[in-house]
C-alpha cells in the first residue's frame, strides 16, 4: 500500500497525460517545420528534377549550409539555455563572457597585421581549432580564478566577463580604426555573423566538439535541473553546487567557441531561441527543454537563412536580422520583467 501510495504521489516533468501530449505535439511540429526549412534550403530553385543525379549534385553543394545551420542552432541553444539555468536569470546570454568580443579581436588583429590578406590566415581547421582553444582557455582561465576559493562569487564573475568583453571589443575597434576602408569593408563581412562564413572543412571537427559538450549537458541535465532551483536548495539536496557550476560553464565555453567560431557573433539568438523554448516546452526539466530549443534554433535560422537567400537575395545579412528580431524581443522581455 505504501509503494502504491508513493507512485500515486511521484511528480515528473510533464504532470499529466495532457501536457505530455501538448509536449509531444510540439516536438512534432517543429521538427516537421525543420525538415521542411532543410528540404526547402536543398530543393528551392534546384534546377533538375526532384529524386535525379542532378538533383543531388547540387543539393550536395548546399547541404554544408543545412549542416552548419544544425550545429549552431545545437550549440546556441543548449548554451543558452543552461547558462541561463547556473546564473538563475534568462535574460543572460553565454556571449557576455566575451567570446564574440575575443573573436572580433583575433579576425581584426589579423587583418591588422597582414592585411586584406589576413582574413585567409584566420581560415583552415588548424586556425578553427585554435580560434576554438583560446576562446575554451579564455573562459577556463576565468572560471578558475573567480569560481574557486574562498572569496568565488558567480555574480563578481559575471561582471568581470562583462567589462574584460568590452575592454577587448573596444581594442578591437581601435584596431579598426587604423584600417583602410579596403580592409575595413572585407573584416566587416567576417564579423557579423553568417552561414557563410563556415567551411565544410570545419564541419568534422565542430560536429564532435558539439556533440560531445551538448552531450555530457543533457546526461546533466538532472544535476541541472537542482541548479536550477538556487543555490541553498542544491546544496542541502547534497548537490556540489560549486563544482557543478564550473563543470557546466566549461562546457558551455565549448559550444560558445565552436558556434562563435563557425559562423561569426551571433550575440541574441540564444536568448531569442531560448526564450520561445520555454514557452513552448512548458517544462523545467532540461532533458526534455533541450530537444525544443534546438529544434526552435533550427526553424529560426534555417527559416530566415531561407527567406533572405531566396525571397530577398541577400543571405549575408542573416546575422544583422537574427541580431535586429532577438534584440527586439530582449527589450520587450527586459521591460515587461523590469528588472535584471
Amino acid at each position: 500500500m505504501l509503494s502504491r501510495a508513493g507512485a500515486a504521489r511521484r511528480s515528473t516533468a510533464l504532470p499529466d497525460a495532457r501536457a505530455a501530449r501538448r509536449y509531444r505535439l510540439v516536438v512534432g511540429v517543429l521538427s516537421g517545420l525543420a525538415l521542411l526549412v532543410a528540404f526547402g534550403l536543398l530543393a528551392w530553385d534546384n534546377p533538375m528534377p526532384i529524386g535525379s543525379t542532378g538533383f543531388w549534385r547540387i543539393a550536395e553543394l548546399r547541404a554544408t549550409s543545412v549542416a552548419v545551420i544544425v550545429v549552431v542552432a545545437f550549440c546556441q541553444a543548449v548554451a543558452t539555455v543552461s547558462f541561463q539555468t547556473v546564473t538563475a536569470n534568462r535574460i543572460l546570454t553565454p556571449s557576455i563572457m566575451g567570446f564574440e568580443s575575443l573573436y572580433r579581436l583575433v579576425q581584426t588583429g589579423a587583418v591588422f597585421a597582414f592585411g586584406i590578406a589576413g582574413v585567409t590566415v584566420v581560415r583552415g581547421v588548424g586556425q578553427f581549432l585554435a580560434q576554438v582553444a583560446l576562446m575554451v582557455g579564455f573562459a577556463a582561465l576565468l572560471y578558475g580564478a573567480l569560481l574557486t576559493g574562498r572569496r568565488a562569487n558567480l555574480h563578481v564573475m559575471l561582471l568581470i566577463g562583462i567589462i574584460l568583453g568590452g575592454g577587448l571589443g573596444a581594442l578591437a575597434t581601435f584596431l579598426q580604426r587604423l584600417l583602410t576602408p579596403t580592409e575595413f569593408d572585407v573584416l566587416t563581412a567576417r564579423l557579423i555573423g553568417s552561414v557563410a562564413n563556415a567551411e565544410a572543412d570545419y564541419l568534422p571537427v565542430a560536429v564532435p566538439l558539439a556533440v560531445v559538450a551538448g552531450g555530457l549537458l543533457w546526461l546533466r541535465s538532472a544535476r541541472l535541473n537542482v541548479l536550477g532551483l538556487g543555490r541553498e536548495t542544491a546544496v542541502n539536496l547534497g548537490l556540489h553546487q560549486r563544482r557543478e557550476t564550473i563543470v557546466v560553464l566549461l562546457l558551455v565555453s565549448v559550444l560558445m567557441a565552436v558556434s562563435t567560431a563557425l559562423v561569426g557573433p551571433m550575440t541574441f539568438f540564444g536568448f531569442l531561441v531560448a526564450m520561445i523554448a520555454y514557452q513552448l516546452a512548458d517544462t523545467f526539466d532540461h532533458r526534455l527543454l533541450f530537444p525544443v530549443a534546438w529544434l526552435t534554433g533550427v526553424v529560426v535560422l534555417g527559416g530566415a537563412y531561407f527567406l533572405l537567400r531566396n525571397v530577398f537575395y541577400a543571405q549575408g545579412a542573416v546575422g544583422v536580422i537574427i541580431e535586429v528580431v532577438g534584440g527586439s524581443f530582449f527589450l520587450v522581455h527586459l521591460l515587461r520583467k523590469g528588472r535584471l
